[in-house]
């Protein structure tokens, strides 16, 4: 027996097809769209710290300036993470403060940041800042010319997070008796 279908059957079956092979190229094209738009992000790799959402960490980055080091501030989502450029400079706030170190520290505006050398890599530099809870991580490219610039536009924003505990250097520990 030889099953015969109406031709205004297969041609409504071949546009249904044509419609689904449409509807999944444009699925894959916007998935595609997604992904690349997702890796070119600023953010892309970037975590929140486990603290990002505090009370504290959402006034830093809201607190952050439009601009430093020479770059924009990148439209980033992650709560209590601010980006400039392509990444050249990244803020998270939210992680735990760093213990007693002999780590080189420095003092910008009030705000102590020790250098995380061995946090660094090559072509970035690694800074937390000591004594403040919850601690602001930054990291900062070598294409930034100024890092010294950052830290000053940076402090400010994170001043308001009361400090506890300073750094101290030679020259603030007593001299011995002999």
């Amino acid at each position: 027996m030889r099953l015969s279908l109406p031709v205004p059957l297969l041609r409504r079956s071949g546009r249904a097809r044509t419609a689904v092979v449409l509807a999944a190229a444009a699925g894959l094209v916007a998935g595609a769209a997604l992904v690349v738009h997702e890796v070119n992000s600023p953010a892309f790799g970037l975590e929140a710290a486990p603290r990002g959402d505090a009370p504290e960490c959402a006034r830093v980055a809201k607190d952050s300036p439009d601009g430093v080091g020479g770059q924009r501030r990148a439209d980033v989502t992650l709560p209590g993470v601010a980006v400039w450029g392509d990444g050249t400079v990244v803020l998270r706030c939210g992680l735990r403060p760093p213990a007693a170190t002999v780590d080189p520290c420095l003092t910008i505006d009030e705000v102590d940041w020790v250098w995380r050398e061995a946090r660094s890599r090559a072509g970035e530099k690694v800074l937390i800042t000591y004594g403040r809870d919850p601690a602001v991580e930054l990291t900062v490219s070598d294409r930034v010319g100024a890092i010294d610039e950052v830290l000053v536009e940076l402090s400010h924003a994170v001043e308001p997070i009361r400090q506890k505990n300073k750094c101290v250097s030679v020259a603030d520990v007593p001299p011995t008796v002999s």
